[in-house]
């Protein structure tokens, strides 16, 4: 996702990821996609994640953003989400994704705001809604994570040496 500059976390998930020597940012980032689509985080809790996607360089051939593209801001939306909802024992699956698009944008700046629809012990669900900088509606999405249980050294073990997400 980028930079990760501005991304707020709770403090008590910056403290429980502190503990286990985890860069949060880098863990919660959807790692060279998210870099090269330019995929922001803005905000992250288990209750709520904002983030931002450029429209220029993620559009189709008509020159509209590429539903792919917003399929890609959602699920990395739902997907810190469902991490933060999981906490460090687990991690977030995606097991489906669906996404209806609403209209075409042809420039600017694309918000998502992904806010959960379930979450329990081994499944999350969440809404992702991608707006325009009209605030008007592009994408309605709906992503589902399975959460994995792990021990915490096999989830540190799964990350590169620069602690960035794969």
């Amino acid at each position: 996702m980028g930079e990760q500059t501005g991304a707020t976390f709770p403090q008590e998930v910056i403290d429980e990821y502190a503990a286990l020597g985890v860069d949060l940012p880098a863990l919660f980032s959807a790692g060279h996609l998210g870099t090269r689509m330019g995929v922001q985080i803005l905000e992250a809790s288990a209750e709520r994640v904002v983030g931002t996607m450029p429209v220029e360089g993620n559009t189709q051939p008509y020159g509209l953003l590429h539903g792919g593209a917003s399929a890609v801001l959602a699920e990395t939306l739902g997907s810190v989400g469902s991490m933060l909802h999981g906490g460090s024992s687990k991690i977030a699956v995606g097991v489906d994704l669906n996404c209806t698009h609403h209209r075409g944008v042809r420039s600017g700046l694309v918000t998502g705001v992904a806010t959960p629809v379930h979450r329990g012990r081994s499944t999350a669900t969440y809404e992702i809604v991608i707006t325009d900088e009209g605030d008007r509606r592009v994408c309605t999405a709906r992503l589902t994570c399975m959460l994995r249980e792990v021990a915490a050294d096999e989830a540190l073990a799964n990350l590169p040496e620069d602690g960035s997400a794969r």
